[in-house]
């Protein structure tokens, strides 16, 4: 799979979210707008039927007044019968939020009029939240954003959490279950950010992959694991899960901003972009994982 979009001129596809939805695949990725509405992003959204090859078939409009910078890096997750879209407002800084909207066709989807719905709160970070993922976990909805330090320098993973409901997710449902970051960049690879969350649960635990430095650093994929959905212990320390390319390969500059999907049949893709030109051009891709007998993660040749 090598997947873009080039509707704003250029190859740009990033950030994706997927969920198998009546039958078909839909993937919810950022990419460029095909005019000048004023917004720097927007989210794509692509149609499959086997998951690898994919049609570009719309996006989410801008409807509300703190998307018209841009909405981007969206979360998904099928509830319900309902796909729930947790995404990010773009171009605020500090002041970006999670927003949430809901689709029964996986095409046209509803805000909810309570967004923007989640940040952390200013005395653990600088109150940003970016790059939502959820999963259900022991009976609740875990959400985990991106946000940085008071110093807008080090990028690291906020958690927060809500009951499961039929009703939706609005402002103040999701409750903080953390009094600091639950991952922080310390290893050398990874920089000075962790971005990116994209968790699953396996064997009565959280997975988190993440995101590794910041883009084009190179950032590359990580992984850590939870045994209660607030503290992670790291598996791969001293190298990355998934590293960038060689010159010339697609993910030459990074790989980075990782999803994982497990489909029908069990198995687990990890979906992530890359950039072969230090972010001018970006593409999606996907490899499938599995967990071997001690629970770490591997990839399927």
């Amino acid at each position: 799979m090598l997947f873009t979009d080039n509707r704003g001129g250029r190859d740009f596809a990033k950030d994706p979210a997927v969920v198998f939805f009546n039958g078909k695949y839909f993937m919810y990725y950022s990419t460029l707008p095909d005019e000048d509405i004023g917004a720097n992003l927007i989210i794509g959204i692509a149609v499959s039927q086997d998951g690898e090859n994919w049609e570009v078939s719309g996006s989410l409009p801008m409807t509300q007044e703190f998307e018209k910078k841009g909405v981007a890096a969206p979360g998904a997750v099928v509830l319900n019968s309902r796909i729930h879209l947790f995404y990010q407002t773009y171009g605020f800084g500090a002041g970006d939020s999670i927003c949430h909207a809901v689709s029964d066709d996986g095409i046209n989807f509803e805000k909810n009029a309570g967004n923007p719905i989640f940040s952390p709160t200013k005395d653990r970070c600088c109150g940003r939240a970016i790059d939502a993922d959820v999963c259900i976990f022991n009976n609740k909805l875990f959400l985990y954003t991106a946000t940085r330090d008071h110093a807008y320098a080090v990028q690291k993973i906020a958690a927060a959490c809500a009951p499961l409901t039929e009703n939706g997710y609005g402002f103040g449902d999701f409750k903080q279950i953390c009094a600091s970051s639950v991952l922080f960049p310390e290893m050398k690879w990874e920089q000075n950010c962790i971005e990116a969350p994209a968790t699953i649960v396996d064997n009565g635990k959280i997975y988190m992959f993440y995101g590794g430095a910041y883009n084009c650093s190179p950032q590359q994929i990580g992984c850590a694991v939870s045994s209660d959905g607030r503290t992670f212990d790291k598996l791969f320390c001293e190298k990355p899960f998934i590293a960038n390319g060689k010159e010339g390969d697609f993910n030459a500059s990074e790989s980075g901003h990782p999803f994982v999907f497990r489909g029908t049949d069990g198995k687990v893709w990890l979906y992530y972009q890359g950039s072969l030109d230090g972010g001018q051009n970006w593409y999606l891709s996907r490899m499938e994982i599995a967990f071997d007998s001690n629970g770490i993660p591997y990839q399927v040749r």
